[in-house]
């Protein structure tokens, strides 16, 4: 942990890890709007370009598995240095693909090398501050990641026209480059490269033990349930406002802006509220609120109200995941990189699966849809009432 004299560095180590994390969920949102233009370029079908998104979102969630554990053995400096480069580089390269293949494969790659920085992050955050303190750091890079969400799916399609898509690449991949060149003046405080021995043996254990702990299966079935409910209902609002109120791309654009932006604008402020008051309250009515506001989108409401309700369910998704992130920093012990790891993985696999079971519920029509993923989700407030009853504010020590 970092004493009191190092506040100030700390602050900023902070800020620079939220821009980082910023621009790479930037990238990673901003492709699906440009799904229509990328295919017309390319002269492919929709279907073959769109498999771009899960050829980054697949690797990237799965790989999340091994950087934590070569965090563990090597140490988070070196590993979280070296996927942020990977991401910069890659990025670039992507602006550089001449055909839909090479397009997908870029983003299959970039999936790889780019997924070690977010849950590396996240990781060194339980490094470097005390548990009853986590909750702000931790608002403020789930605040980064709800930001890039929000602004890369609407600023992005906004502006290609005037850009270009392959100036858009290049544009991110260099201003994470300024802000990578600013981190590296704070490498010290990124972990010690120590390595530490890992063995299979070791490995599995540690995952047992992190599943068979009551706090840990409870906390990652949630992680996982509430990626399955968020992702399921926003891949979808897209054709949701394309059929229901006829928008096109700037207007879809424009109606989802508001996912995020209160993690954006308040992820800090429900950290701090977590760090005060404890996860008790909290997580549950996260969950109501989004549970709620998928709700109300079933009713056949004025856009700009469906608009709000949006916003809405991006405050349910603010006030819970980066919650969960905060118990999962407790849980790792020495092996906090394999925690944040499976957390991450179990995240991503959500947000798949989410995206898959609502899309197969919408044979039923979206109002069919909207009221299962409601009702599962009300269900799994209320059930976190008591589930997470011990999730008061503590000292440093771990609940066991």
């Amino acid at each position: 942990m970092i004493d009191g004299s190092g506040g100030d560095r700390l602050e900023r180590l902070v800020r620079l890890l939220a821009g980082v994390t910023f621009f790479i969920f930037f990238q990673a949102y901003m492709v699906a709007p440009l799904i229509p233009r990328l295919a017309a370029e390319f002269g492919v079908s929709g279907g073959k370009i769109g498999l771009a998104i899960p050829a980054y979102m697949v690797p990237y969630g799965v790989s999340t598995l091994f950087y934590g554990l070569l965090s563990d053995r090597l140490g988070r400096r070196r590993i979280m240095l070296a996927s942020l480069s990977a991401f910069i580089v890659l990025t670039a390269l992507t602006a550089t693909a001449r055909s839909a293949s090479e397009l997908i494969s870029w983003r299959l790659v970039t999936g790889l090398g780019a997924s070690g920085v977010v849950p590396l992050a996240l990781a060194l955050i339980g490094d470097l501050f005390p548990y009853e303190q986590r909750g702000r750091p931790l608002g403020w890079l789930f605040g980064a990641m709800a930001g890039g969400m929000a602004f890369g799916s609407t600023l992005g399609v906004v502006l290609v026209p005037f850009v270009g898509w392959r100036l858009l690449f290049a544009g991110v991949a260099g201003i994470t480059t300024v802000i990578s060149g600013l981190l590296l003046r704070h490498a010290a405080l990124l972990g010690s490269q120590t390595a530490h021995v890992l063995t299979l043996s070791g490995v599995v254990a540690s995952y047992r033990s992190l599943l068979q702990n009551k706090r840990g299966a409870r906390t990652y079935a949630y992680v996982l349930l509430n990626s399955i409910f968020h992702s399921g209902v926003f891949t979808w609002l897209g054709l949701y406002f394309s059929e229901r109120y006829r928008l096109g791309d700037v207007g879809i654009g424009l109606a989802l802006l508001g996912y995020g932006v209160p993690g954006f604008l308040l992820g800090p402020v429900i950290g701090r509220a977590a760090d005060r008051w404890g996860r008790r309250w909290l997580a549950p009515v996260g969950l109501a609120i989004g549970a709620l506001a998928a709700g109300a989108l079933i009713f056949h409401a004025p856009v700009a109200l469906a608009a709000v309700a949006v916003t809405v369910l991006s405050l349910g998704y603010d006030m819970t995941q980066p919650l969960f992130a905060g118990i999962v920093t407790a849980l790792g012990g020495q092996r906090a990189g394999q925690a944040m790891g499976l957390n991450v993985f179990t995240l991503f696999t959500g947000f798949g699966l989410g995206s898959l079971l609502f899309g197969e519920a919408l044979r039923w029509g979206f109002g069919t849809a909207l009221v299962l993923f409601s009702a599962i989700q009300l269900l799994a407030a209320l059930l976190a009432v008591s589930l997470f009853r011990d999730e008061i504010r503590r000292n440093s020590r771990p609940l066991n």
